[in-house]
């Protein structure tokens, strides 16, 4: 498509998905996404700033800058000095433009935080509860919703909606002392399990896709927009964004690392999960010693420390391979490792990695693998955006949504 006379030139942005317009009709709405964008991520300031990244006119961005200020959105954050002629108006993002929440139900933790526009976590409660049944995880959103609603300068008109993060199959995957009451997750309509306290869309995710999403627009991400997400939990996920975009595959289940064959002499494991992840690890560290707090592995006793490094080089050779596979096959800018392994762990973990690579000749260059910028409450945080995404924020299904409308 050739660009309309007059029109500054397209800049996209390395911070996330593209941030161009399009003249397309009926897309207006995608145009307002990308103009609110470039603001909420700090790349433009001014409508000439929003113009010049998007491609827009300063017409059109002056139009969607007033609705964005009528609804709320964005707010007038004082003139820029030291330029030459009538001093312009920046924008800056609301924060208290709107709020999502976002729950992460995994097979040992259950974690709710409450997010406003700006990406703050303004309210978070967190359990750890070992395999919770659909009951006692609905007690809890409950509880927490009518205390979130309450929080000191969240409307509860402002919420928009709920991002629940969880396994694929998270009653299906036969972990260590899963009980058999725990197949009840097979049967339950999660939608309609957490919307007893409102009537507000909720959003059900991947936790792997979930925490990759949170990286995309939270963490490096923004600055690196297409890498891959390794999410060690109870489980092990994994999620793929390319140039700003999560991408799912044919049946949605691309990024499942967890379940790669593996064959080692050096256990008996069938899967990479079975060893690379928190349960695996409990499992190594062996019954009587194991935790039920991740974040106490990294003060572990020397007795469990032990157990610990030998985990940690087992991982680690175990992960080499996978990690070879997804730098030659996707060539990522990046691979980033996160979730619920204490951040000391996560960074002796990919620090092992990069070492055993650099031992194994390599036709290709490696991505290079480092700690995610978001910690335990990746899941959570990424789990929140999705409704603020789905309303507010560009991606390419919400601009073919604008195309079939």
């Amino acid at each position: 498509m050739s660009p309309t006379p007059g029109r500054a030139k397209v800049k996209t942005s390395a911070r996330g998905a593209s941030l161009s317009g399009t003249n397309l009709e009926r897309a207006g709405d995608h145009n307002q996404r990308v103009a609110l964008q470039s603001i909420r991520i700090g790349a433009a300031r001014t409508k000439q700033d929003i113009a010049t990244l998007t491609g827009l006119t300063v017409p059109a961005i002056t139009n969607i800058a007033n609705r964005l200020l009528e609804d709320g959105l964005i707010l007038e954050a004082g003139k820029l000095q030291g330029s030459r002629g009538q001093p312009a108006m920046t924008f800056s993002i609301n924060p208290d433009g709107c709020f999502s929440i976002g729950l992460n139900i995994d097979r040992d933790h259950i974690t709710i935080v409450l997010l406003d526009f700006a990406g703050q976590v303004r309210a978070r409660a967190s359990r750890e509860m070992a395999f919770a049944s659909p009951e006692e995880v609905a007690a809890f959103f409950d509880e927490t919703w009518a205390i979130f609603t309450k929080t000191r300068g969240v409307k509860a008109s402002r919420i928009i909606g709920v991002g629940v993060a969880m396994p694929d199959d998270i009653a299906s995957v036969d972990l260590p002392n899963r009980p058999d009451a725990y197949e009840a997750w097979n049967r339950v309509d999660v939608r309609q399990l957490l919307s007893q306290r409102h009537a507000l869309p909720v959003t059900i995710e991947n936790d792997a896709a979930a925490a990759a999403l949170g990286e995309l627009h939270f963490g490096h991400g923004m600055r690196k927009p297409s890498f891959f997400y390794i999410l060690v939990s109870s489980g092990l996920g994994g999620g793929l964004v390319l140039e700003g975009e999560y991408f799912r595959g044919a049946q949605g289940r691309s990024g499942e690392l967890g379940f790669l064959p593996i064959r080692s002499a050096r256990t008996t494991a069938c899967t990479l999960q079975d060893v690379v992840s928190l349960s695996g690890l409990n499992a190594m560290i062996g019954e009587g010693l194991a935790t039920a707090d991740p974040e106490q592995l990294a003060h572990a006793p020397p007795e469990v420390q032990a157990r610990i490094d030998a985990w940690l080089d087992l991982a680690a050779d175990l992960m080499v391979d996978p990690v070879i596979s997804i730098s030659s096959l996707i060539n990522p800018q990046a691979i980033y490792v996160g979730g619920r392994l204490p951040a000391p762990l996560i960074d002796r973990l990919t620090e092992a990695v990069g070492q055993k690579l650099r031992a194994t000749p390599q036709l290709l260059p490696m991505a290079p693998l480092k700690r995610a910028a978001l910690a335990t409450d990746a899941p959570a945080m990424g789990a929140a955006i999705i409704p603020i995404i789905d309303r507010f924020l560009p991606s390419r299904s919400a601009l073919r949504n604008t195309e079939q409308g």
